[in-house]
């Protein structure tokens, strides 16, 4: 990616995505987690812990080379973005809970996101190639913090503002995104298909395992119907945006960059589509509920 775009562009398009996160976030979005520990532990749990595990597996699986195996790994390190919260509004989610357990994982990422990347760059042996200084990883999480952190001030102060920036926030950060993943294949456009061909599947084979397991598992744990909803699209929708800035700005890898770019590409139309199933599955049994 051209250095402009790499060193200006992306750290400008993270605050934007997270300013608008900011937007939706109150104090009480913290405090609900002692209203429902179990929906908020639960799904932490499976995006801290299961979903890591999986992708490593997959990445040993797939026999990945090592910078698109850290990238993958680092993507499933990165918390759920502002996109899940819109799909769990579209498809009968708890949102209340989707905000909370995007404001939580932001930030425990501080810690696990460092953690996990690292731990694929000593698996893959890649020390002396990549790194992640502690002063680079403080930086990132102010950049998250910060703008986050206007954003809560923003709707608190002057909440009408902040509902009507709410839509065009959520359309430039989806813009940006967009933008993002074509420059990066653009940068990469002599390698795309290999990419695809390496990276293509086990991005669509994790995100299809993040957004049942993120479903399945509260659901097993009695969490009601929404929450799980909510968990399932905040497991699966991850922040493409903040696992490309770490690839391009902290770990100066191109190529860690692609299974993110791809990743994003490819979890929009399965997000969509496992929506569509769990809704039509949801209204098939208050139908039947209903009808006896």
């Amino acid at each position: 990616m051209d250095s402009a775009l790499t060193e200006i562009g992306l750290p400008i398009a993270l605050a934007i995505v997270m300013f608008g996160l900011g937007l939706d976030l109150t104090l009480s979005d913290f405090r609900r987690v002692g209203k429902h520990p179990k929906a908020v532990l639960v799904a932490l749990g499976c995006q801290l812990v299961l979903l890591p595990a999986v992708c490593f597996g997959l990445v040993v699986l797939f026999d990945l080379s090592p910078f698109l195996g850290i990238g993958m790994l680092l993507l499933a390190a990165s918390p759920g973005g502002t996109t899940a919260n819109l799909f769990s509004h579209l498809f009968r989610g708890d949102v209340a809970l989707n905000i909370t357990l995007t404001a939580i994982n932001s930030i425990v990422a501080i810690a696990t996101l460092p953690l996990i990347t690292n731990l694929a760059i000593d698996y893959f042996d890649e020390n002396e190639t990549v790194s992640m200084p502690l002063e680079e990883v403080v930086k990132v999480f102010a950049l998250i913090l910060v703008p986050t952190s206007l954003g809560m001030l923003t709707r608190a102060r002057r909440s009408s503002f902040a509902a009507a920036m709410d839509r065009p926030v959520r359309l430039a950060s989806a813009v940006i995104l967009a933008v993002l993943v074509l420059g990066i294949l653009l940068a990469e456009k002599d390698n795309v298909g290999g990419y695809f061909a390496d990276v293509g599947l086990i991005a669509a084979v994790f995100c299809a395992i993040s957004l049942v397991v993120g479903y399945v598992v509260p659901r097993a744990f009695g969490v009601t119907e929404g929450q799980a909803i909510a968990s399932s699209f905040e497991i699966g929708v991850h922040n493409g945006t903040l696992a490309i800035f770490v690839a391009e700005n902290i770990l100066e890898v191109n190529a860690i960059a692609i299974p993110g770019a791809i990743y994003s590409l490819i979890m929009i139309f399965l997000a969509a589509a496992w929506g569509v199933l769990i809704s039509r599955r949801v209204g098939q049994r208050e139908a039947s509920r209903v009808a006896s």
